[in-house]
């Protein structure tokens, strides 16, 4: 069976050759929010607390203002949160994802569609 072309958008923001979004970093965005801590949401999403993290701090050197504030230690208040801009970075972020998304039925992306192979062709098969 003959595999049918798939056209798939993807939105990314680059800061520098940072990815400073993507639809990875959104949904660790929403985790931190639903769980209310770095690790609880790494673990929500299969990684480890170190590269949930590492994606974290990433966000936070790219974006003029923190995506996310984090408190150590082992009083009431630890954890982290996701700030007033972070939660406006998410919503336009997954406003252009939707935009994208609604491009699925255009002229443009059927003729993309049409236009692209099933499978790359072997290098010797050119």
């Amino acid at each position: 069976m003959t595999a049918r072309p798939r056209l798939k958008l993807q939105a990314r923001l680059y800061c520098g050759d940072e990815i400073a979004m993507g639809p990875g970093k959104a949904d660790l965005l929403e985790a931190i929010d639903r769980e209310g801590s770095i690790s609880a949401a790494g673990r929500a999403m299969g990684m480890s607390y170190r590269r949930a993290w590492l994606l974290v701090d990433a966000m936070n050197r790219c974006w003029k203002t923190p995506l996310v504030e984090a408190v150590a230690g082992g009083g009431h208040e630890r954890g982290a949160r996701v700030t007033e801009a972070g939660h406006r970075v998410l919503a336009q972020f997954r406003g252009l994802e939707a935009q994208m998304a609604a491009l699925h039925g255009s002229d443009d992306y059927a003729a993309l569609e049409e236009a692209l192979r099933p499978a790359p062709l072997d290098a010797k098969n050119r």
